[in-house]
């Protein structure tokens, strides 16, 4: 399930609490030997174990936070489960541009018996003029019981997806599957659909995501479900439309590796709230818990007083808290450095990463020639399946 944190209450409300820290504190862990070396030789991508060195006591770097310029974002994950044999999770109307749909939810149907389903995201053109559509970004994997593949391999589809250089037409009225291979797809019970969809319209639409059985199209069942289904508050990451899809993360001060382990914290619910949508059924605003789905652009000015470099590398820090968050596993896109620049799986050489000590190394971003003032950028989203934060610890490495 997509997921934040699970409180002692069982609500997934538990938030990681970090005051904003105005200036540079001393962590109490320090650098060793074997730790620096333990850095230093693990691939980029691998899980490493450094012990003593991860803690939510990081000192947090401050930052600036713009909403960029983006598309429509709609996300259906409440319900995660849908439970009926036939129905409609999302439905929610779109304007002429471009839109992204977050696609997560489960065949979950029990009654009469466990049945295999369908899921499909279905598109209906309510405008008076053909529309037509067109993917700028695309991410569908298989259905399957493995929520933290779909979550880690439908971020790094979409990252290195190409935009279509053919449209769709869709006559007034009418309706496509944004997606043709969910129409074929057998989901049996307990399966994910994960889909992660960005696309361009020419004219107002009505997009739905329909559960129905294996010889229905999807776009007959999405017609003849007439009402979406009951939210279930604490059951999924949320449902709606959104108003915001894209953020750059500025961090205000020049980090330089002599002031020891910092770290930049996004999508943990009270320094970066959960973004607030409205969902069209029922007119409610509706939380985005997590903020699945939301792309971090973040941007991160350093210096080498000491001649260090500096490691970026993640963990879970939740691996403690409940069934629910004992892995964590993401993609990102990240600046040149020791390794070369581009989409990384996190980890790469295994599923998930479980709790501290293990971390996971992301990039060694070498010290500039000559000294001076670096640059650096990478692009985060909120992993499905995974439970947040997760934390990106700034590590100062001797590389010599």
């Amino acid at each position: 399930m997509l997921k934040t944190s699970i409180s002692t209450t069982g609500k997934k409300t538990l938030l990681f609490s970090c005051a904003l820290v105005t200036g540079y504190l001393a962590h109490a862990q320090q650098m060793t030997a074997a730790l620096n070396n333990v850095i230093k030789n693990t691939p980029q991508g691998h899980t490493m174990q450094v012990p003593g060195l991860l803690s939510e006591q990081i000192p947090a770097l401050p930052y600036q936070k713009i909403v960029l310029p983006g598309p429509q974002f709609l996300i259906s994950d409440d319900p995660e489960y849908i439970r009926v044999p036939e129905g409609v999770a999302l439905r929610e109307p779109v304007q002429p541009g471009s839109v992204r749909l977050y696609l997560y939810n489960v065949n979950g149907v029990q009654e009469p018996e466990k049945m295999d389903r369908k899921i499909a995201a279905v598109i209906k053109n309510t405008g008076n003029q053909p529309m037509h559509i067109r993917m700028l970004k695309y991410s569908s994997q298989q259905p399957t019981t493995n929520y933290f593949f779909a979550g880690k391999q439908g971020l790094a589809d979409f990252f290195q997806s190409q935009p279509e250089t053919v449209a769709r037409e869709v006559k007034p009225g009418a309706s496509i599957c944004l997606d043709p291979k969910q129409d074929k797809a057998v989901v049996k019970y307990d399966e994910l659909v994960h889909g992660f969809y960005e696309f361009v319209i020419d004219q107002p639409g009505e997009v739905s995501i329909v559960q129905t059985d294996l010889k229905t199209p999807a776009t007959v069942a999405a017609s003849r479900v007439k009402n979406a289904l009951a939210t279930k508050q604490y059951a999924g990451a949320g449902r709606g439309t959104y108003g915001i899809s894209n953020y750059r993360i500025i961090v205000k001060d020049t980090l330089d590796t002599k002031n020891g382990l910092t770290q930049v914290l996004v999508a943990d619910g009270e320094k970066d709230p959960w973004v607030i949508g409205k969902e069209a059924t029922t007119g409610e605003l509706k939380s985005l818990d997590g903020n699945y789905g939301i792309l971090y652009n973040i941007e991160l000015s350093w210096k080498s007083s000491d001649g260090k470099a500096l490691a970026l590398m993640t963990w879970n820090p939740r691996g403690d808290n409940g069934q629910w968050c004992g892995g964590m596993a993401n993609t990102m896109v990240v600046s040149s450095g020791k390794f070369k620049e581009g989409v990384i799986q996190l980890p790469s050489n295994q599923l998930v990463t479980t709790k501290a000590p293990e971390a996971i190394l992301i990039q060694v971003f070498t010290p500039p020639a000559g000294g001076g003032v670096q640059k650096v950028h990478f692009t985060y989203s909120p992993p499905g399946a995974s439970c947040l934060p997760t934390p990106l610890v700034l590590v100062p490495v001797d590389l010599k």
